[in-house]
């Protein structure tokens, strides 16, 4: 009886091993998977190649990569018995417990990361009682001022505790970088460690206004008509500036007119527009900013070069984790648009695109308010 091929052998240990094996490209896109995690997905290998990996994740999945499983293969290069969930092709979820690897170059450089994934079928069971108890607890909200009350509960839980040990780790990880002497390795420790704590503290904001949009409370709004918006703006693209330096960020501001807003929230709307620029844009072409006051309403607009997004895309750009092409350390939920379009419909205003071969251009418009004390030149 002639022995079968060692080469052959291992082929078939890989795809039809009792668990799942994906790598991934350096941008995060499947290059290789086994058909035990395909065939678990409800697709076939072919398909998946080349997609990206953040797409077949659940939404506490995308949270999971974005503040746990990311950061800590950066640091250490693995990651051991990470909780996740993936999307099966006809939508339900897959708990998943995952290992994960890199593999990097002479050089440092990453060259791909391998993850193995073990279904989690005690999983189901606690998702079950998860079911059960939210099913018990609405039983007992037999009033809608009952269940207003306890989702204002859940965001105010959410916010404070999560948000501010968030906002007390940052700054301490803030004292340490401006007074501490740190080798080169803890100082690269340390500004991954912020970049992770900034990252979560964003996404903790996102999920807030979402919640609240959601929740049919909309954007909550601070409307002012005496304080300046255009020293917010400015700030923001400071921000903005210090965050990428090598990128060319032009700002026109012109506010001849004073009006009711709430500077803080078109300042993010400003942000949130800037950043979806820096993510998807032509890194050799400037990005502009263009605020200005017209005779019956106020416009802001940041256009950047690029490939133009499509025309199928546009019409999702701003639903919620809708997400376009992604690069390498870029993956988000795909709240920021949804945000900026629910801040536009808190101040009565629009948010439009527009994309060409030339330029990609967001336009926010929305009618002034009264009259106020005029911007400072």
């Amino acid at each position: 009886m002639s022995e079968t091929p060692i080469g052959e052998d291992l082929a078939d240990l890989y795809d039809n091993a009792p668990c799942g094996y994906v790598s991934l490209s350096p941008n995060g896109r499947i290059v290789r998977i086994n058909r035990t995690l395909a065939r678990w997905l409800g697709g076939d290998t072919d398909s998946l190649l080349g997609e990206p990996f953040h797409s077949l994740l659940s939404f506490g999945g995308k949270i999971a990569l974005e503040t746990h499983l990311a950061p800590l293969l950066r640091l250490q290069g693995y990651v051991d018995e990470i909780a996740l969930d993936l999307l099966q092709a006809d939508g339900g979820k897959l708990p998943m417990i995952a290992n994960a690897a890199e593999k990097r170059d002479s050089d440092g450089g990453l060259l791909s990361t391998r993850l193995t994934l073990f279904r989690a079928i005690d999983r189901r069971t606690y998702e079950r009682g998860l079911v059960a108890a939210r099913s018990e607890a609405e039983a007992r909200a037999d009033s809608e001022q009952e269940v207003s009350v306890l989702r204002e509960q859940f965001i105010a839980v959410l916010g404070h505790d999560l948000r501010n040990p968030l906002a007390a780790v940052a700054a301490g990880i803030g004292i340490l970088a401006r007074n501490e002497q740190l080798s080169a390795r803890g100082a690269a420790v340390l500004r991954e460690m912020e970049d992770s704590a900034g990252r979560a503290l964003a996404l903790i904001g996102n999920v807030l206004d979402f919640a609240r949009g959601r929740l049919g409370q909309g954007i909550p709004l601070e409307l002012d008509a005496e304080r300046p918006i255009k020293p917010v703006l400015e700030q923001v693209v400071r921000e903005v500036q210090v965050i990428a330096p090598g990128r060319d960020i032009q700002a026109h501001i012109r506010i001849e007119t004073p009006f009711l807003c709430d500077p803080l929230r078109l300042g993010q709307l400003a942000s949130n527009l800037l950043s979806n620029a820096m993510t998807h844009g032509d890194r050799g072409k400037p990005i502009v900013l263009d605020a200005r006051t017209e005779a019956d309403g106020f416009v802001l607009a940041v256009s950047n070069g690029g490939r133009p997004i499509p025309e199928d895309a546009q019409r999702h750009l701003f639903q919620p984790f809708f997400r376009g092409a992604i690069r390498d350390r870029q993956n988000g939920l795909g709240l920021g648009l949804f945000i900026v379009s629910e801040i536009a419909k808190a101040h009565g205003g629009t948010i439009e695109v527009s994309s060409t071969e030339e330029e990609t251009r967001f336009t926010f418009t929305m009618p002034l308010g009264r009259s106020a004390t005029p911007d400072a030149a």
